[in-house]
């Protein structure tokens, strides 16, 4: 079954059982992927779908924490209640290990040496891991690896 598929089933069980915030949250998420299909004039695949997730996911996270700086415990419980369902429909996250191996292998594999052939790393782990890592991280821990 394909993403989209899961997704469009997941609002159908939720449609059924009244859970009107679970219902707000796919909602959210079919109109963006609809909104996509339609710009690109295509069907989109699991990996454009899970794009879409992900930055949905980022959204969420950055409304949490300009809530949280603002004192909004409110929208902060509501944008957590959205990334939840949201972080469903994502991979299964890699593990630290996982993470620090991976990029070992596209360390050694580039040839990268220096800060300045951090491009040529992330150019190798952004197809590998996307979805299953945060990037953010995963830039941070190479940016530490070259600089020592």
């Amino acid at each position: 079954m394909s993403l989209k598929a899961r997704i469009t089933d997941d609002m159908k069980s939720a449609m059924r059982a009244r859970d009107t915030a679970r219902l707000g949250t796919i909602r959210l998420l079919l109109a963006a992927i609809k909104q996509k299909e339609v710009d690109e004039r295509a069907e989109l695949d699991d990996s454009a779908v899970g794009g879409i997730v992900e930055k949905l996911i980022k959204q969420r996270k950055d409304s949490i924490s300009q809530f949280q700086a603002a004192g909004r415990d409110d929208l902060v419980a509501a944008e957590q209640a959205e990334l939840a369902v949201l972080q469903a429909y994502l991979p299964e996250q890699l593990s630290a290990d996982e993470v620090e191996a991976a990029i070992a292998a596209a360390i050694a594999e580039s040839g990268a040496s220096s800060a300045r052939d951090m491009g040529k790393v992330m150019g190798l782990l952004k197809p590998r891991l996307a979805g299953r890592a945060d990037m953010g991280q995963v830039s941070a821990l190479i940016k530490t690896r070259l600089a020592g």
